[in-house]
C-alpha cells in the first residue's frame, strides 16, 4: 500500500474568504432551497463542521495566495451571507473536483441516529439539534427513537445502509428473529425499500408478530393467497441464499471460460474457420465474451 498517496494535506488551514475562488455561481433560487437553509441554520448554530475543500490557484509566477474552490460552493455562501470572514479548510493535493465529489459518503439512517444519541447525552437539547438542522423537533425526537425494539442483530446489518425510517417502522412490528430474517431478504434482493418490508411484514406469519391482531389484512388478498405468498417467500429466501453461497464458484468457472473464449476468438486462424464455417455462431461468441468482460470481475477479485 505504500503507492498510496493522500487526496489532502494532512493539516487543515484557515483562509480568508476572499482568497477562496467559487467554481460556479450560487443562483438566488438555490438559497430559497430547503438544503441551502439547512446549511446556513447548521453553520448560524455550530459553526462548520466539514471543511471546505480547495486547491491552491498557481500561475505563472507561482501561488498568489489564492485558493480554487472544489467542494463546499453552499457552505461558503451561508459563511459569506452571515457575515463570516474565513473559513476552515482541507487543501486538496490534486485539483480533480469530480474525484472528491463522487467519493463522499452519505450518512445512513443508524448512523444519523447514533449522531444524535451522542449529542443529547453531551447535553445538546433535541429543540437545539433540530434549529440547527433547520428541521421541525419531531424528526429529531423520531429519528432519537429510531432503534427502538429492533434486534442489535439487524442494527449492525443495515447500519452502513441507506434505508428509509418507515423500514424500522415495519421491522418494528415483528418479533427479533423475523426482523433478523427480514433484514436479510432485503439485503439479498438488494432492495431496501419501504414497499419490500410492507410486503415482508404483510406475508408474516402471527406467531412471528409483536402484536398479530394490529397488522391490517392487505385488501383484495385472501387467506389463501397470503398463505402462498408466505410460502413463496421462504423459498425465495432459500433460493437467494443458495445463490450466494455459489456464486464465488459460478463467477470464477466464468472467468476462467471466458479466458478461454477470448484466446480462441485471438487466434487468427480459428476466427477466420469460425467466421468462414459457422459465422452466427462466432458472431454470438464475440458477443458474450465482450458482455462478460463488462460484467465479471477479475479472478483476484473472487
Amino acid at each position: 500500500m505504500s503507492g498510496v498517496s493522500s487526496g489532502f494535506e494532512g493539516e487543515t488551514i484557515l483562509l480568508a474568504l476572499d482568497r477562496i475562488l467559487p467554481t460556479r455561481q450560487i443562483s438566488v433560487n438555490v438559497r430559497q432551497t430547503p438544503k441551502y437553509r439547512t446549511i446556513l441554520a447548521s453553520i448560524h448554530e455550530v459553526g462548520i463542521i466539514e471543511p471546505l475543500a480547495v486547491h491552491p490557484e498557481k500561475s505563472e509566477a507561482g501561488n498568489d495566495g489564492l485558493y480554487v474552490l472544489l467542494d463546499g460552493h453552499l457552505r461558503l455562501e451561508a459563511l459569506k451571507e452571515l457575515g463570516g470572514t474565513e473559513a476552515v479548510c482541507l487543501v486538496s493535493t490534486d485539483d480533480e473536483g469530480f474525484t472528491y465529489n463522487k467519493r463522499i459518503n452519505r450518512l445512513s439512517a443508524v448512523q444519523e441516529h447514533k449522531m444524535i444519541i451522542r449529542a443529547i447525552e453531551k447535553g445538546l437539547a433535541p429543540e437545539r439539534i433540530a434549529q440547527a438542522l433547520n428541521v421541525n423537533v419531531e424528526r429529531i425526537r423520531q429519528r432519537q427513537r429510531l432503534l427502538v425494539g429492533i434486534a442489535p442483530e439487524v442494527v449492525e446489518m443495515l447500519k452502513d445502509r441507506l434505508v428509509g425510517q418507515k423500514i424500522f417502522a415495519f421491522l418494528r412490528r415483528m418479533k427479533p428473529m423475523r426482523q433478523i430474517a427480514a433484514a436479510g431478504m432485503m439485503i439479498s434482493a438488494n432492495h431496501c425499500t419501504e414497499n419490500y418490508a410492507r410486503m415482508i411484514l404483510a406475508t408474516s406469519k402471527p406467531e412471528d408478530l409483536v402484536e398479530p391482531a394490529k397488522v391490517k389484512p392487505t385488501r383484495g388478498v385472501a387467506p389463501a393467497d397470503m398463505a402462498r405468498m408466505e410460502r413463496e417467500m421462504e423459498k425465495l429466501q432459500r433460493d437467494y441464499r443458495l445463490i450466494e453461497d455459489n456464486y464465488g464458484e459460478t463467477m470464477l468457472t466464468l472467468v476462467v471460460a471466458k479466458g478461454f473464449m477470448g484466446k480462441l476468438l485471438a487466434n487468427p486462424e480459428i476466427a477466420a474457420h469460425l467466421d468462414k464455417h459457422h459465422g452466427d455462431l462466432a458472431v454470438e461468441l464475440r458477443r458474450v465474451v465482450e458482455t462478460t468482460s463488462e460484467e465479471t470481475p477479475s479472478a483476484a477479485e473472487i
